[in-house]
């Protein structure tokens, strides 16, 4: 009953704030997200893997999904196409008898749920990005918190043994034997990559900001993300947050007292992971033959084997989606491989396949929208690298389409900054055409 309720909740939540503001709906659906996996993990029921679904569906029952502005149209009509194009094959894939109704709606979940998100990040504007940023700095830090907790009192209080946490147990590989922290996410993987899908817009508003409160705010979060990403002793996210510092460093413009405090602030959470010998589970990337081993794990093996047997693929479901513990055992002939374009060429065929890689395609020959005049032009820099790094690197892990909330963070920062950027028009200006307008930054 509870699980339910808070599904109900969820959907109520997310819809108000979606009406009141797109950014407001967004921080809302990422909070649920963030909460989602400690709820799920402590209300074992059915129900309770539905809360983020129904904030979600809370989300998109807000909005609305045309525009009446012919070139606001023609602005997203290529997104919109590419968009369609990944949603309307796996529908179809639906009505092929190769894996049982319950599975396919599942996979079809897994395989198109999230993808309306990169619509709503071409709509975002300056003030849905403050909102957004502000909440996740608040996030990032109660997230910490948990985070501590688990670090001194132990994963197991707050996390117990079930289906549901079996990920989590596994894990027990961090130095002395400690679990890695997963915080309050499903697991420590979604607490690392949530903590660097962070980082993008708690930099630009660390570099935006005009209230130094909101700058402590920034700075704070930015912090909490980076512990966050050590703590969850994911190696992978090491790597992404450590390709979100070197372009903060190099690329993004900042004053030299903000760039002298955030290299100190660099130094000391160095100074702490060189001192601390369960956060620094990323050196065993010095191994070379393990590296090695990983990916040619993720990338070689069965691959063709796939292509050939499976042409149209295994059905949605088949191929790796992951399935509530009580639908693991409905899946015919599962395939797993640690390998998104592997897991959606098993689940989708050789046609889904292609769709996405030339979606990905798409998205690289963007780099002149993503890198062009914008007022959070660190953030939209940022954010496009992260996205094309995540995707680059979907071939040596799985999960990245359905992870939650990392995978609608993931498509926010597709949407947003694949489309060309539109100077926003003021309120004054709406109301008197005669008024000249002026973008934000030049104010």
């Amino acid at each position: 009953m509870i699980a339910a309720l808070l599904c109900v909740l969820a959907l109520v939540v997310t819809f108000w704030a979606g009406r009141r503001s797109l950014g407001a709906g967004l921080i809302a659906l990422i909070a649920v997200g963030y909460f989602y996996g400690i709820l799920r993990a402590n209300l074992l029921t059915v129900y309770s893997h539905f809360i983020f679904d129904a904030g979600m569906l809370g989300l998109y029952l807000s909005q609305k999904w045309t525009s009446s502005d012919p070139a606001e149209a023609k602005r997203l009509a290529t997104l919109r196409a590419w968009l369609a194009a990944m949603m309307i094959w796996p529908c179809l894939l639906v009505l092929m008898p190769f894996q049982p109704l319950l599975v396919s709606l599942v996979g079809l979940r897994g395989n198109i749920f999230f993808i309306p998100v990169a619509l709503l990040g071409a709509r975002l504007r300056t003030k849905d990005l403050h909102t957004i940023a502000c909440g996740l700095a608040i996030l990032n830090l109660l997230a910490l918190g948990f985070g501590g907790a688990e670090y001194f009192l132990g994963v197991p209080r707050f996390y117990p043994m079930s289906p549901v946490t079996t990920i989590i147990y596994i894990s027990g590989d961090v130095a002395g034997g400690f679990f890695r922290i997963p915080a309050i996410f499903a697991n420590a993987h979604s607490y690392g990559g949530s903590m660097v899908a962070s980082m993008p817009f708690l930099i630009g508003l660390w570099t935006t900001a005009q209230s130094r409160k909101v700058r402590v705010l920034a700075l704070a979060g930015t912090v909490a993300a980076m512990l966050g990403i050590l703590m969850s002793a994911a190696r992978q996210d090491f790597v992404f947050g450590s390709v979100m510092i070197l372009v903060t460093m190099f690329s993004v413009k900042m004053k030299t007292g903000a760039r002298v405090a955030f290299v100190s602030l660099l130094v000391v959470i160095g100074f702490v992971t060189m001192s601390n010998t369960r956060l620094q589970r990323f050196t065993s990337l010095k191994n070379t033959d393990y590296v090695q081993d990983r990916i040619a794990g993720s990338v070689n093996r069965g691959f063709f084997e796939i292509l050939f047997e499976y042409p149209m693929g295994n059905g949605l479901g088949g191929g790796g989606t992951s399935m509530p513990y009580f639908l693991q055992g409905e899946v015919r002939n599962p395939i797993g491989m640690e390998n998104e374009y592997a897991r959606i060429l098993a689940e989708q065929g050789i046609v889904g396949l292609l769709i996405w890689l030339g979606f990905v395609a798409w998205l690289l020959s963007r780099v002149r929208s993503a890198f062009g005049l914008h007022p959070w032009a660190n953030t939209r820099k940022m954010a496009w690298c992260l996205a094309v790094v995540w995707l680059a690197t979907s071939w040596i892990g799985i999960g990245v389409l359905t992870s939650i909330p990392n995978t609608v963070m993931l498509f926010l920062a597709i949407g947003w900054t694949a489309t060309q950027w539109v100077p926003e028009r003021s309120r004054v200006m709406a109301t008197d055409p005669r008024r000249t307008y002026r973008p934000a930054y030049a104010r």
